[in-house]
C-alpha cells in the first residue's frame, strides 16, 4: 500500500475516533479521575497491567482494586505494608492474575517510589539520551517493579527482553508520555518519538490490513516493525494513531475498515490530502 494512501486512511480513522467521547469503555478513564500526577502514574500502572481480556471485565477488575485503594493511591501505597495488602486483596482474581501477583505489583511500585521518588524517576533512571526507543528503559523499569528474583512468570509484568510485545507496558507508557485530548501525559521527561505501539491481536490484525507488516506473530519484533511504519507518517509521535485504531476493535467496528480503505482510494488524476482527495 502506498504511504500516501496509508496516511489518508489513518487520518480518517483519527478524525472519526480520536475524541474524548470515545474513551469509555477503556481503562484509561480511571486515570482521568485523578488530578495529581503521582496518583495518576500509580493508577496507570494498575489499570494498564490489568488491561487484558474483555473490556467489561477489565473495567470491573480495575474499579474493584481502586475502590479498595481509595481516593489517594500514592498515599495509600506509601503507607501500605505487605500484610495489609495481602489482607485487602485476598481472593482477587482477574483472568490469569491472582491476588499474590497484584500484591507483588503494588509492592514493586512501592519499592520503586521509595527508591526514586516516583515511577517516572524510576523509568528515567534507565533511559539514555542515545536510546532510539523506550525498550531499554522499559526493560530496566520492569526489573525494578518485579520483586521476585529471576525471570519467573508474571501475568502483570512481562520482560521486554523476551519476545513478548509487552502491550500493556507500552500502553502504560502511551498514557504517561503522550499529552493531548485523550492521553493525560503525566510524564514530561520522555519523548513521544521513542514510544512503541502497544500491540495486541486486534491492532496486529488492523495493521496487517494496512500492509504495515506481513508477520504472523504479534510479538516485539512485529511491534517494532509496525512502529517504524507509523514513524514514517508521524516521526515525532508514532503512537498517535493507537487510540483511534483500537476503537475499531473495542466498539466492534473492525468491519468498517474495508469501507474506509475504499473511500480513501483516490480516483486516477486525483491527489491525496489529509482527510480525502482533491483534484
Amino acid at each position: 500500500m502506498p504511504l500516501r494512501k496509508r496516511r489518508m486512511i489513518l487520518q480518517e480513522i483519527f478524525r472519526r475516533y480520536h475524541r474524548p467521547e470515545f474513551i469509555s469503555p477503556d481503562p484509561l478513564e480511571f486515570l482521568l479521575r485523578y488530578d495529581d500526577p503521582l496518583d495518576r502514574e500509580i493508577v496507570g500502572l494498575i489499570a494498564s497491567s490489568l488491561a487484558y481480556g474483555r473490556v467489561s471485565q477489565i473495567i470491573k477488575s480495575v474499579d474493584g482494586v481502586l475502590k479498595k485503594i481509595g481516593g489517594f493511591p500514592r498515599a495509600f501505597l506509601e503507607g501500605a505494608g505487605e500484610t495489609m495488602l495481602k489482607e485487602i486483596f485476598s481472593g482477587f482474581k482477574h483472568r490469569f492474575t491472582t491476588d499474590s501477583e497484584l500484591v507483588d505489583l503494588l509492592l514493586g511500585a512501592q519499592r520503586a517510589v521509595r527508591r526514586y521518588g516516583s515511577l517516572e524517576a524510576c523509568f528515567l533512571a534507565g533511559l539514555s539520551r542515545g536510546d532510539e526507543t523506550t525498550v531499554p528503559a522499559l526493560s530496566a523499569f520492569a526489573r525494578e517493579i518485579r520483586i521476585r528474583p529471576g525471570d519467573g512468570y508474571s501475568s502483570l509484568i512481562p520482560q521486554p527482553t523476551k519476545k513478548s510485545a509487552c502491550k500493556r507496558l507500552h500502553l502504560f507508557l502511551r498514557w504517561m508520555v503522550r499529552s493531548d485530548e485523550i492521553d493525560p501525559g503525566v510524564w514530561t521527561g520522555v519523548s513521544p518519538a521513542k514510544l512503541i505501539v502497544p500491540l495486541d491481536t486486534h491492532m496486529h490484525r488492523i495493521c496487517r490490513s494496512l500492509d504495515m507488516t506481513s508477520r504472523a506473530q504479534a510479538d516485539m519484533r512485529t511491534a517494532r516493525e509496525i512502529t517504524e511504519g507509523f514513524r514514517r507518517i508521524s516521526p515525532e509521535d508514532p503512537v498517535r494513531y493507537d487510540f483511534s485504531l483500537t476503537r475499531l476493535g473495542i466498539r466492534g467496528e473492525e468491519d468498517a475498515l474495508p469501507g474506509i480503505l475504499e473511500r480513501c482510494t483516490c480516483p486516477p488524476g486525483m491527489r491525496a490530502q489529509e482527510g480525502g482527495c482533491y483534484g
